[in-house]
């Protein structure tokens, strides 16, 4: 029997579906980051490699009865990014069809038919979109340096730069400052700022717990934070319904990311930011898993080659 692999990975975890011929999927593996700009392209792979591994291994499956497989990950927007991790894969599973996209491209495959827009709020930022004749667009996404507003990076990194800011006009830790130290496991700022300019994708993120759990105990330092990323993410849904006609249109919305429900205080003040933006959507989930719209891809990818061949 052959199978097929679908991942979806970003810039905290990497999620792996095996599925059969006949759609059902028959395990699952995790790993770490795989967006190849945030931890080279080497990293990215042996994330993916042991995604895959570890889905394989608890099938009992060898990777040569793998027909085809897709890597729906963060960071390959780009043309050139795309192709070398095509490339790379189509190496570590020799004989098997290899199609390569971007986690925004999962989302929206994992919505099934008709207008929808994906909202992605986790490690970075992003929304994509697709109107009633199919047409796509998606509006961030483009990493920490030229944008992810109101990401979970974001937010860390604001919390960090105001604690920092109180440690020098202080010349002490706060409270909050503290809680921040003692989630990243550092013991002082020096030690923080040394770690972060190594590592700032492992850090920042995780500060995002932090100030969530604050906003909901009524901090108002850290409910302004959650506010000023509530109108970012606001703001990308807002620009992509404008450019797909969607303002007047029902539609699906869709909530995604690892911030998502990571916060009463948080959630209540996007939902109240996107029912502006959007006043005819219709909040939903996604109707599969991204890792599993992604062996689907895959999977219809085998069978029209196998269709070629008759």
């Amino acid at each position: 029997m052959k199978y097929v692999l679908g991942f979806d990975g970003g810039g905290t975890k990497t999620e792996c579906v095996l599925m059969d011929a006949e759609r059902n999927v028959r395990s699952q593996g995790r790993s770490g980051p795989s967006n190849p700009l945030r931890v080279g392209f080497g990293g990215s792979l042996a994330a993916v490699c042991e995604a895959g591994r570890l889905a394989l291994q608890n099938a009992k499956v060898s990777s040569d009865q793998v027909a085809g497989l897709c890597a729906g990950l963060a960071g390959t927007g780009q043309a050139e990014a795309a192709r070398k991790m095509k490339r790379l894969l189509g190496q570590e599973y020799p004989g098997a069809l290899v199609e390569v996209c971007t986690d925004l491209e999962l989302t929206l495959e994992a919505t099934g038919d008709g207008p929808a827009i994906v909202l992605v709020a986790g490690t970075g930022s992003a929304a994509v979109g697709r109107d009633a004749e199919g047409k796509i667009a998606r509006i961030g996404g483009h990493g920490p340096l030229l944008g992810d507003e109101g990401s979970a990076y974001d937010i860390g990194k604001r919390a960090a730069i105001a604690q920092l800011r109180y440690y020098d006009r202080n010349g002490h830790t706060s409270a909050s400052g503290t809680k921040i130290l003692k989630e990243l496991g550092v013991e002082s700022w020096q030690e923080f700022q040394a770690r972060v300019h190594a590592v700032p994708d492992e850090l920042f993120p995780k500060i995002f717990p932090v100030v969530a759990r604050a906003a909901d105990e009524g901090d108002t330092e850290a409910q302004e934070l959650l506010q000023s990323a509530a109108t970012e993410l606001s703001l990308l849904v807002n620009d992509l319904v404008s450019r797909l006609n969607l303002r007047e249109q029902k539609f699906l919305l869709v909530k995604t990311g690892g911030m998502v429900q990571g916060s009463r205080y948080f959630d209540e003040q996007v939902n109240e930011r996107l029912k502006k933006a959007a006043p005819h959507a219709e909040f939903g989930a996604l109707a599969v898993a991204a890792a599993e719209a992604a062996a689907r891809i895959a999977l219809r990818m085998v069978r029209s080659e196998g269709d070629k061949g008759k």
